[in-house]
C-alpha cells in the first residue's frame, strides 16, 4: 500500500519529476554544434585570391578544422585565420595555382557532442580562361590615414555580368557591417564607410566582388587610425619625406584622410 502523504504535503511521482528535472536540464545544457555560415563554391583567378568562411554554435564552443581531399589543410599558400574564440575559421589560399589546389575542401565543426561537416568547391582559371561577366575591381581601396573619431571611406567599384556583389574583408577576416551597431556601413556604390573611426578600425582591406562567372579580389589597402597628436606628426612627416609613401603625395585632405598621389 503506497504511503499517505503527510499532512499538508502533496506527493509528486518520482518518474514524471525525473523526466522534467532532465527538460529543464537540458534546456540550459549542451548542445551539438550546428552551422551559422557555409563556404560557398567559388571559382577563382590563377595567381589571385579564395577564401572559405565556416562558423557554427553550440555548448561547448565547436572548433572548426579543414580538410583537403581527407587530409588536413597545410600548405605555405594556406592561411587559417580564427574567429569567434575557434567557432569561427576561414579558409585562405594565396596565390591561387590551377589544377593544384582546385579541390572540395570540407569544414568540420566538433565539440564535446558530436561532428558535423560542410564542404564547397574550388576552381582556379587562368586569365585567358575567364568566362564574359568574369568580375572585374574597376576602383579598388586606397592607403588611407584619418583622424581618430572621423569618418573613413574605404572605396570600390567593381563591373561584370551579372552585377558583381561586393563584400569586404579585414586582415583575412570577413567584415560584418550588422554587428557594428550601425557605425559601418557598405553604401550602395560597395564602399564601406566607417564612421567614428577607432583604433581597431585600422588593418589591411580587400573588397571583393563576387556574381556566377567568379569571385575576384581588390589589392589589399592599409586604413591607419591616429589620435590629434599622431594625426598632426603624420601630417607633418607626410610634407617633410613625401617619398615615405607610395608616390610622391601631393595632397592630403585632412577631412577624409585619403592621400592624392602622382
Amino acid at each position: 500500500m503506497a504511503p499517505e502523504p503527510a499532512p499538508g504535503r502533496t506527493m509528486v511521482p518520482l518518474v514524471p519529476a525525473l523526466v522534467m528535472l532532465g527538460l529543464v536540464a537540458g534546456a540550459h545544457g549542451d548542445s551539438k554544434p550546428v552551422f551559422i555560415k557555409v563556404p560557398e563554391d567559388q571559382t577563382g583567378l590563377s595567381g589571385g585570391v579564395a577564401s572559405f568562411v565556416c562558423q557554427a554554435t553550440g555548448e561547448p564552443k565547436p572548433r572548426i578544422t579543414w580538410m583537403k581531399k581527407g587530409k588536413k589543410v597545410s600548405s605555405q599558400r594556406f592561411e587559417v585565420i580564427e574567429f569567434d574564440d575557434g567557432a569561427g575559421s576561414v579558409l585562405r589560399i594565396q596565390p591561387l595555382r590551377v589544377q593544384r589546389d582546385e579541390a572540395i575542401y570540407e569544414c568540420t565543426a566538433t565539440n564535446s557532442l558530436g561532428e558535423i561537416n560542410t564542404s564547397a568547391k574550388l576552381s582556379v582559371l587562368e586569365e585567358e580562361q575567364l568566362p564574359p561577366g568574369f568580375p572585374s575591381i574597376d576602383m579598388g581601396p586606397q592607403l588611407k590615414v584619418v583622424e581618430k573619431a572621423r569618418t573613413a571611406t574605404m572605396l570600390c567599384a567593381a563591373g561584370g555580368n551579372p552585377d558583381p556583389e561586393i563584400s569586404w574583408f579585414k586582415d583575412f577576416l570577413p567584415v560584418d557591417p550588422a554587428t557594428s551597431n550601425g557605425r559601418i556601413k557598405q553604401l550602395r556604390s560597395g564602399a564601406l564607410q566607417i564612421e567614428s573611426s577607432e583604433e581597431s578600425d585600422q588593418g589591411k582591406y580587400e573588397c571583393v566582388a563576387t556574381n556566377s562567372a567568379g569571385t575576384r579580389y581588390s589589392a589589399p589597402a592599409n586604413l591607419y587610425v591616429r589620435g590629434p597628436a599622431a594625426w598632426a606628426r603624420s601630417l607633418m612627416g607626410i610634407w617633410s619625406h613625401p617619398s615615405r609613401l607610395l608616390g610622391v603625395c601631393a595632397c592630403v585632405c585632412a577631412h577624409t584622410g585619403t592621400l592624392i598621389c602622382v
